[in-house]
């Protein structure tokens, strides 16, 4: 009797294949993460060139590309990185439940804080980019809101405490997600080794610090007048 061949799983059904997509997704939004602290930084320069970034993005690859078409190529392909990351981490975290369905007799901390906070973590950014769109994007939850006015809808959303409040935690919660997302995309894409893991955790604190620091100098700098 003939022996049953058992096909090889697909990249995508591997767990090494969801890892490898987990990591690059990742960095895709990472990347994006980086750019658009820089343009949210431009605000410091007062509102006509804050102002006048945004009009640029909306005319980016013109006249080859239509008003808003670069804008929207972006938000597609961050979007599909969004919903690859996190089908990706689901998938991951069912497997992980699955392989392990009897809970270890003695709990301990195995991993840092970081890390035992990638779940909630994620669902926080998730909740906040829902508002960050409805917010700053449709100007729907922004009662206050100027369309065509990006710097003037800055200015109202860190003028009330809950917009504040909303944004510095989600900024909390996306450092602590860099931080420990940097390291393991390094990890699953075959850049740590044992003399490169003390300069890659020092790379993914900085990264994180960074970000924190430039995303919510936005916020406080209104707070306290320094942007007006």
């Amino acid at each position: 009797m003939a022996l049953a061949t058992r096909t090889p799983p697909s990249l995508w059904n591997s767990t090494l294949g969801k890892k490898a997509v987990m990591a690059v997704s990742g960095l895709i939004m990472l990347g994006y993460l980086v750019v658009h602290m820089l343009g949210n930084l431009k605000i410091f320069f007062g509102a006509e060139e804050f102002n006048g970034y945004a009009h640029w993005l909306r005319t980016l690859g013109s006249p080859f590309l239509h008003h808003e078409w670069a804008l929207w190529i972006v938000r597609v392909v961050l979007l599909a990185a969004v919903v690859a990351h996190a089908v990706s981490a689901y998938q991951l975290s069912r497997r992980d439940i699955k392989a392990r369905p009897v809970k270890y007799a003695h709990k301990r901390r195995r991993a840092s804080y970081a890390t035992r906070t990638m779940r909630w973590g994620g669902v926080i950014v998730g909740l906040f980019v829902v508002w960050h769109v409805l917010d700053l994007t449709t100007l729907t939850v922004n009662e206050r809101a100027w369309a065509g006015h990006p710097y003037e809808n800055v200015l109202s959303t860190f003028s009330t405490w809950y917009g504040n409040t909303i944004y510095i935690v989600a900024m909390a919660a996306i450092g602590l997600h860099v931080r420990h997302g940097f390291w393991s995309a390094a990890q699953t894409l075959g850049a740590g080794n044992a003399r490169r893991d003390k300069a890659l955790k020092a790379i993914a604190n900085a990264l994180a610090l960074v970000l924190f620091a430039g995303f919510v100098s936005v916020p406080v700098a209104v707070m306290t007048g320094v942007v007006s």
